[in-house]
């Protein structure tokens, strides 16, 4: 005997899952609904089977093709139309019309004895057995009444309470002769409940109904699709899990990580090579899908997760759905009866309220509260670059199909012929992504100057020397799971704003340009990189009076690449140099804040018991810079531009400090008192590097260890800035705990608040309004300057739904207490 599998339906009440899955493809415990189907045929004998597809039907197809890993064999019958559920079985005909057929449904979950089914209607001699269940709430199903014989007396197509006269429904399985086509007309929708039964009914031919024993589930709305899940966790229904049960209830499928710190309570579902880390609490009728990622802290219950989503950090989801592809990020919540669609975003710390629908592809920002469903709705992403370039989550936001789009409009931004540099830092992904973008260059018509792994700065200075423009991949500061794709000038800095905005319209617009045949770009490999580097960085800025000094410094590589570069370095400056943690550590390319600061620690006592004069730590790319005293104490990075400044301010005695306007006030007296003058920047890298190309300017900084030295250079370069320093103090004769105790103390304050992009503009219009007579700076946001000199900064992200303040007072406590003020202003508008 033949099965017919109807597959066609569009699921309509189970959007926004349908809306780019077919609904008998919707995973129950990790494996499509019609699957579970297909098998329950095998088993009882019915392996030739015809699958009747309309909606999404070449998803179907690709996905169970002809069946031969279930052991099957599958045909397919394509409706180019909808023709209800006779029309569609009709539509069939010509692979049935030999011998009786069972017809089944697709997309509903049963495991009832099919066996016993047409063992039954073989005996009746019955043109069509329906096969019927009891259920306790019918009003969604089609009423049977049968007599004592099992012949069917009356049929009732979703009935109102008032119409109930049993609770015997119709489950869509039907054991048929192939008479009965003579009743379906061809091509016009026809229904077997609604025209075909009827009509037998009224000729008397012989309609029986089966009442089965077993389970049986409707899969057609959100709580039912739900419902389903939780009875094949609880064993309710009888269908193969793949994977191993580890403990009662909790099963684990093959190639699944599972930290030993997470928490299971079961019973749950693990899907085939998902990774769950520390922290994790999985609790009950839950199932994670394929390949998908729990970050440290996340929870899950009674959520049902496709495959390749990714669950950032201390999210928090209950009762939902969420599509395959899905990200949802750091601290985000979804509400019970919430779904989300394939290939959304979920922003940081978002929240997603209850039975709220997110259809596909939709973004939902960081920090965003959404109590009403998202449809025609969709926020791209509003801006590719950050504060570091492109940034994202490896192989979550950062893919190789991205690296190589975002080289591709790069590419066509240049003239065919033009040359790229490439760098990356120490990481495996930044090795695999600087792989990716160097493919996409060439077939760009560009030839591509691959640096491999070098300082951020030795990449800027290569790129300045001859390049069109120059890409670096390096792991994000402190992130370790995330990776910048830095985009520079011929110049070797960042892009500017303009630059930018010309990449983003590209890249928006997919007009990306290829090579043709003969025109795909070379690879060049240079040599002596290092040296040509430091030869450089030795002509230019003034190393008088190191050699005659005797000092003795502590150099902290951080086992990054910045360690590349100094064995060239420190025998020509002739200092004495205790170099630590200089070889390359692979598995830590990126430090965090807590590990940075034990590392500074760590260089402050070398430092103290070895009497050097102050010790300094590079950033793992060589970019950033952080000092410690003689004393071996640590030198704060605010407080280090000050140090810094004074150095620098003291020996030129006139020139321009490019600074943020972040920046304290402080360092305005500084300035003032060696006679330079400040010119205050926005906070953007690529606003600096513009000032710090000025002829007058002598320094630069951020107050966040990323110094400019700009008779070398006119972007952030720790090496150039540790040369520098030790040609000041050497000169100078002074320890850095001296001029940082003759430094006036700053009392700055920060914090962050989240703000919906949609009411940035009223935020910042808020803040203006409020500032009524204050003066008010808008270099980069806006700064309101109190009468008695406290100041306050208000400044939107660019990149993220933040909004940034820092507030400046004579005492931490008056900035703190400005802080909270202009706080309750931008926390009132933001609601």
């Amino acid at each position: 005997m033949k099965a017919v599998v109807m597959a066609g339906g569009e699921g309509t009440r189970l959007r926004p899952m349908t809306s780019s899955m077919p609904k008998p493809l919707l995973p129950v415990a990790n494996r499509p609904i019609m699957e579970h189907v297909l098998r329950l045929l095998k088993r009882h004998g019915l392996t030739e089977t015809v699958v009747t597809v309309q909606f999404l039907a070449s998803l179907v197809k690709n996905y169970f093709g002809d069946g031969e890993e279930l052991g099957m064999e599958l045909t397919y019958a394509n409706e180019e139309k909808p023709l209800g559920t006779a029309g569609s079985v009709k539509n069939a005909e010509e692979a049935l019309k030999d011998d009786a057929f069972l017809v089944i449904s697709g997309d509903a979950l049963t495991d009832f004895d099919l066996t016993e089914l047409i063992n039954f209607h073989k005996e009746k001699g019955a043109l069509v057995t329906v096969c019927l269940t009891r259920v306790p709430n019918p009003l969604e199903f089609g009423i049977t009444i049968v007599d004592e014989e099992g012949k069917v007396e009356r049929f009732l197509e979703k009935p109102t309470w008032g119409q109930v006269f049993s609770d015997t429904v119709n489950t869509g399985i039907y054991v048929m002769e192939p008479e009965v086509f003579d009743y379906v007309e061809a091509d016009v929708p026809v229904d077997w409940s609604g025209d075909v039964f009827p009509q037998l009914m009224k000729e008397g031919k012989p309609i029986y109904g089966f009442v089965a024993e077993g389970y049986w589930e409707d899969v057609g709305t959100h709580e039912s699709y739900g419902k389903a899940q939780a009875d094949v966790l609880e064993g309710k229904v009888d269908v193969e899990l793949d994977g191993f049960e580890i403990s009662p209830g909790v099963w684990v499928a093959e190639g699944a990580e599972v930290h030993p710190d997470a928490v299971l309570r079961g019973p749950l579902y693990i899907g085939d090579y998902a990774k769950v880390e520390a922290n994790v609490e999985i609790r009950e009728h839950t199932v994670v899908g394929s390949n998908v990622v729990v970050k440290d802290g996340a929870f899950l219950h009674k959520a049902v997760v496709h495959d390749n989503v990714y669950i950032g950090q201390h999210s928090n989801l209950r009762g939902c759905v969420v599509g395959k592809n899905t990200d949802i990020m750091r601290a985000a919540r979804i509400e019970d009866g919430a779904v989300i669609g394939d290939e959304c975003l979920v922003g940081e710390e978002s929240i997603i309220q209850g039975n709220v629908r997110v259809y596909p592809f939709k973004t939902i920002e960081a920090g965003a509260f959404v109590n009403t469903s998202v449809i025609w709705e969709s926020r791209g992403q509003a801006h590719l670059f950050g504060a570091r370039g492109v940034s994202g989550i490896l192989n979550v936001e950062i893919t190789p199909e991205l690296a190589v789009r975002l080289a591709g409009a790069y590419a066509t931004t240049l003239k065919k012929g033009s040359t790229v540099t490439t760098a990356r830092d120490h990481s495996r992904g930044a090795r695999a992504l600087k792989r990716a973008v160097i493919s996409a260059l060439q077939t760009s018509a560009i030839d591509v100057r691959d640096l491999e792994n070098v300082p951020l700065p030795v990449a800027r200075q290569q790129t300045a020397r001859g390049s069109a423009g120059g890409i670096m991949i390096r792991t994000t500061p402190g992130v370790p799971d995330s990776v910048d794709i830095m985009f520079f000038d011929g110049e070797g800095a960042d892009l500017s704003q303009g630059s930018q905005r010309k990449l983003d319209r590209v890249y928006a617009r997919q007009e990306y340009r290829r090579a043709f045949p003969g025109e795909i770009g070379d690879l060049h490999f240079p040599s002596s990189v290092f040296d040509s580097y430091t030869g450089s960085l030795l002509r230019n800025v003034d190393t008088s009076g190191i050699a005659e000094s005797g000092l003795k410094v502590v150099v902290d590589a951080s086992n990054g690449s910045a360690g590349l570069v100094l064995p060239s370095l420190l025998g020509k400056l002739g200092v004495d140099a205790l170099t630590i943690n200089p070889g390359l550590d692979e598995s830590r390319p990126t430090e965090t804040a807590d590990a940075r600061r034990a590392g500074l620690v760590r260089l402050g006592e070398i430092v103290a018991s070895a009497r050097a004069a102050f010790g300094v730590r590079f950033d793992p790319v060589g970019e950033r810079l952080s000092l410690v005293d003689e004393k071996g104490r640590i030198v704060e990075d605010d407080r280090a531009l000050l140090v810094m400044l004074d150095l620098v301010a003291a020996e030129r005695r006139s020139g321009r400090v490019a600074l943020p306007v972040t920046t304290t006030r402080i360092a305005e007296q500084v300035a003032a008192y060696h006679g330079t003058q400040v010119d205050w920047t926005t906070t953007s890298p690529d606003d600096l590097t513009r000032v710090g190309r000025g002829e007058s300017t002598i320094f630069g900084g951020d107050g966040r260890g990323g110094f400019i030295v700009p008779e070398f250079s006119s972007v952030f370069d720790g090496t150039a800035a540790f040369v520098r320093l030790i040609g000041l103090v050497a000169r100078t004769q002074l320890t850095l705990s001296q001029i940082d105790a003759r430094i006036p103390r700053a009392h700055v304050q920060r914090r962050d608040l989240a703000t919906p992009w949609a009411v940035k503009g009223l935020v910042m219009r808020r803040v203006v309004e409020e500032a009524g007579d204050r003066s008010v700076d808008t270099t980069d946001g806006v700064r309101v300057v109190e009468a008695d000199g406290r100041w306050v900064l208000v400044l939107p992200d660019p990149a993220e739904a933040v909004t940034h303040l820092w507030a400046e007072g004579p005492d931490d406590a008056s900035a703190q207490a400005l802080l909270d003020e202009w706080a309750a202003v931008v926390d009132s508008a933001g609601r």
